[in-house]
This record gives structure tokens, sequence and C-alpha cells, in this order.
């Protein structure tokens, strides 16, 4: 059993930065965070793969960073040059295998955290 506990999020002007961290606690093979607007689906936002290496979804576009401490067991993601259309819930995820950046494989969620950017 794999559980995830999030923090960060709340509101930003657009061009602004903030930073999501995730907890995690139980054996996974990938971890990431994910995003879901209102009405849409919910989509991987950065995610760390079996190998280490990280995958980010196509409209990151460099602004966003992941990283893991494998350590204190967390799972950052730094967000620069937010857009409006970045708002949405985010959640951290995991799964027991490396599904990479299809968010369908991921079995364990976080409660997710809030963020909003303004224009």
């Amino acid at each position: 059993q794999v559980q995830l506990r999030e923090s960060g999020g709340g509101s930003v002007q657009a061009g602004g930065s903030m930073r999501l961290s995730c907890v995690a606690s139980g054996p996974y093979v990938s971890i990431g965070w994910f995003r879901q607007a209102p009405a849409r689906e919910r989509e991987a936002v950065a995610v760390v793969t079996k190998n280490g290496n990280l995958e980010y979804g196509h409209f990151v576009e460099g602004r966003f960073t992941i990283s893991k401490d494998s350590v204190r067991n967390t799972v950052d993601l730094q967000m620069n040059a937010l857009r409006p259309e970045d708002t949405a819930m985010y959640y951290c995820g995991a799964a027991e295998w490396d599904y990479r950046l299809n968010f369908r494989g991921y079995k364990y969620w976080g409660q997710g955290t809030q963020v909003t950017v303004s224009s």
C-alpha cells in the first residue's frame, strides 16, 4: 500500500512560480505529478520513471522541474512561468509498474492540491 501526501499549491499570478511537494510511503516503481482541470481528463505533468528518468507532459515546455529525494521520500514539482491554463487540481500519483506518463496505470493517489493561476 502506498500513501501519498501533497503540500503546496494555492494562488499565483501568471508568470509566477510555485512548488509542490509529495511525501510518499510504501513501495512503488514510478511516481509523479498529474493534474485535472474541471471537465477535462486527468493528464500527466511530470514523472520519475523506474530508471530515474524524468518525463514531462508536452505542455510543460521546459517550465517545470520534477525532483525526487529518495532519502526524504519526497517528490517535488517546481513550476515556473505559470499560465492561467495551468489552473487545475494537482495530484501526486504512484504506480506499481513503470507506466511513465500513462496516468491510467497509476493506482495510488494523494488527495490533491489546488493550483490557481490568475491572468
